[in-house]
């Protein structure tokens, strides 16, 4: 019995490995690539360990693209947008999981159901509403669409169902109206569940393409992702935009590196919260 335990045991961390490695290998390739040169990283044979290391790639992108504009305007609206979304989310959540009102579970059926309504279909509506408020091209144009997450509102209900009645009841006896019940009280306790709709709001947010491609014309607004999709560059002697490889992945790791040191530091809060969000009610 001991030996067979101690098989599945091996087996299982051999399993984990394998799986660590393959989520590892395209970041390590990235952080590598960048660090070639451009011929380098055109060539038939694969070293991941570059046999030349240059900083050229990351000093080219600084240089030649305001990616310092574009990380502060990701930074921004990934922040306000993740502070917007945690309170509304918490406050809605709140609602459906503790408060008695006439039509709360079919309201909450029609929210959670807009999972079900992919981002380009609203897309063409919610553009025409924002050009005829002439606020296109601005911060509120991305920090809007996001303000109200149907997954945080979800999260945070599950979260608040398992939270004991008793310590509400014992503040109402103290005269605590439900807004001060809803800060002082559940609120503190929430922290697991409000770190992780803070960190997956920040991530789409951060990471998202579409919308923001759409919703901004300038550099002034455009944020990371639309911004590195800009890195084409016409080679010397060559008529046709060639894909810069180099800048490419330097502006990736670039990225890249503000949500892995967010998730690094409250990824203790995530995975408490992931486990403590049953599926109750």
């Amino acid at each position: 019995m001991k030996a067979q335990n101690t098989i599945q045991t091996i087996a299982w961390y051999i399993t984990l490995i394998i799986i660590v490695v393959l989520m590892l290998a395209p970041i390590l390739w990235m952080i590598s690539t960048s660090l070639k040169p451009e011929l380098d990283i055109l060539s038939n044979e694969i070293h991941w360990i570059p046999e030349r290391f240059t900083l050229e790639n990351y000093q080219k992108v600084l240089d030649a693209h305001p990616i310092l504009r574009w990380t502060w305007n990701s930074l921004f609206v990934a922040g306000v947008a993740t502070l917007l979304t945690v309170t509304l989310d918490a406050l809605a959540g709140y609602a459906f999981a503790r408060m008695d009102f006439r039509g709360r579970d079919i309201l909450f059926a029609i929210i959670v159901s807009m999972l079900f309504v992919p981002l380009q279909i609203t897309v063409v509506p919610l553009f025409l509403a924002f050009a005829k408020m002439e606020i296109t091209d601005t911060y509120l144009a991305l920090i809007l669409p996001i303000g109200a997450n149907v997954t945080g509102v979800f999260l945070m209900r599950q979260f608040f169902l398992g939270i004991p009645s008793d310590l509400e009841d014992a503040a109402r006896v103290d005269g605590a109206s439900a807004l001060r019940i809803w800060w002082s009280v559940v609120l503190p306790l929430a922290r697991p569940a409000l770190t992780t709709v803070a960190i997956l709001t920040f991530l789409s947010t951060w990471n998202s393409f579409f919308w923001p491609l759409i919703a901004t014309r300038s550099d002034a607004v455009r944020t990371l992702p639309v911004g590195i999709a800009q890195f084409l560059s016409v080679r010397p002697g060559l008529t046709q935009n060639v894909q810069a490889y180099g800048m490419s992945m330097a502006g990736a790791a670039l990225a890249a590196l503000p949500p892995i040191i967010l998730f690094i530091i409250l990824q203790r809060n995530f995975i408490k919260g992931i486990s403590m969000t049953g599926l109750k009610g």
